[in-house]
């Protein structure tokens, strides 16, 4: 697929614009200017073209802030992806120092690109944008990112200049959300693990501000990484533009299907940490628990075995979770984390046949039947997996609100030992026959 790249100084509107493309709200938009720090990649279509969109951060020139030099740097990478440019511009602002600089840095790429004069939503604004003729370009388009209105234009133009591709049917890919707290080393794994340097990385909490997808392919296995914001407690989150970042990486967690919960070994297995476990269990995702920086922690021949005793005991009841011990920064098991997350997305897709189900399930429940209340018995006769995206069982029985928790916590428990379901949660229902 085509990539095109949006690339200008901070707060001209190029993430404003990148949401109007893609028809969701996915790249943060505040007044605050540097808000967007990593490339954001999102799809979308004109005239029949689809094409790959890529949001970047506001290129800065001469900054001594350490995320402007990463930015700046995310900012060239993606002009050497795209296949075409939109530079954009802001006509309240007038042609600025750094503007010029981007053209430069345009014009030695080679790439075809289009100067975009934001902002545009008057008929003096037109007349005010004839200015941007001084950066020598032959042509400009007046456009307002907030109500769409000149976009139309620019994008039939852009289009033509798109390479042309044979049509791909769209497949729906798996989804693993590496969540975590903030300066985990969440975009560091992610960067180890495609060998670039996709994410912005400081050490400063809070680097990663979005939830960005990175299509990756390993064991014969596509699936999409989404890298996550850190999500804090409650009472840390204090600015709007956090507030909307950890909101953004609940959602992550809604939306994919393994939760890869990577948390920093040096502090330990936190209430934070485990919030955000609880969190992935409610929603019944997959789960893969990663101890990072484990080189950093001073080890004797019981330090892992502790740990992993620790980790399980928070996590009861659901002890049957994959834990990882790796670290990102030496490379050191990042591929077996990964190999655990794609076998726990097969356990999570795992359909078990009805016949076969009852074969197993049946004989255990007729040995050990559910308690009887108040001199009734219950009986459960018959079994099936339901057609949900995560397994969950009903057990028909002639009195079901008989059937108590500690009950249905055994038929979990015997499926577990039957059946792979390693890392995924398992929901038992019992229902009337």
């Amino acid at each position: 697929m085509s990539i095109v790249a949006i690339v200008g100084r901070p707060n001209v509107g190029k993430s404003t614009f990148f949401n109007r493309l893609i028809q969701r709200r996915e790249a943060i938009v505040d007044a605050v200017s540097g808000v967007t720090r990593d490339r954001h990649y999102g799809k979308s279509d004109w005239n029949g073209k689809t094409f790959s969109l890529i949001d970047t951060g506001g290129y800065i020139v001469g900054s001594d802030d350490i995320f402007e030099a990463e930015i700046d740097k995310q900012v060239e990478l993606a002009i050497e992806e795209a296949d075409a440019i939109v530079f954009m511009v802001d006509v309240e602002a007038g042609i600025t120092g750094m503007d010029e600089e981007v053209a430069q840095l345009l014009r030695r790429s080679k790439k075809p690109f289009f100067l975009a004069v934001n902002k545009v939503d008057s008929a003096n604004r037109e007349n005010d944008a004839v200015e941007f003729y001084a950066l020598g370009v032959e042509k400009y388009y007046t456009i307002s990112s907030i109500n769409g209105s000149g976009t139309g234009d620019l994008l039939d133009d852009l289009v033509k200049v798109l390479p042309e591709e044979p049509k791909r049917e769209d497949e729906s890919l798996p989804r693993f959300a590496v969540v975590g707290r903030p300066n985990a080393g969440k975009s560091s794994f992610i960067n180890a693990l495609i060998g670039q340097e996709r994410f912005v990385v400081t050490d400063i909490a809070g680097t990663t501000r979005d939830s960005i997808d990175t299509k990756y392919n390993r064991f014969g296995f596509e699936f999409n990484l989404v890298d996550t914001a850190g999500i804090r407690k409650k009472n840390k989150v204090k600015e709007d533009l956090e507030f909307y970042s950890v909101m953004r990486s609940v959602r992550a967690i809604e939306y994919c299907d393994v939760v890869i919960l990577l948390f920093d070994a040096t502090r330990g297995f936190d209430g934070q940490v485990q919030n955000i476990f609880w969190l992935a269990q409610r929603n019944n995702k997959g789960i893969v628990i990663l101890a990072n920086k484990w080189d950093l922690v001073e080890k004797d021949h019981t330090t892992t075995k502790d740990m992993e005793a620790y980790i399980r005991k928070q996590c009861e009841p659901f002890v049957d979770t994959p834990i990882v011990f790796m670290s990102a920064m030496t490379k050191q098991r990042i591929f077996k984390a990964i190999e655990t997350a794609v076998a726990v997305y097969e356990n999570r897709t795992r359909k078990i046949k009805t016949r076969e189900l009852n074969d197993v399930m049946l004989p255990i429940i007729e040995a050990t039947p559910p308690p009887a209340m108040k001199g009734k018995y219950v009986k459960i006769k018959f079994c099936t997996q339901l057609p949900t995206p995560y397994p969950s069982f009903a057990f028909f029985a002639n009195l079901p609100q008989y059937v108590k928790e500690p009950y249905k916590r055994f038929l979990e428990n015997q499926l577990r030992k039957h059946y792979e379901f390693t890392g995924v949660p398992i929901t038992v229902y019992i229902r009337k026959k």
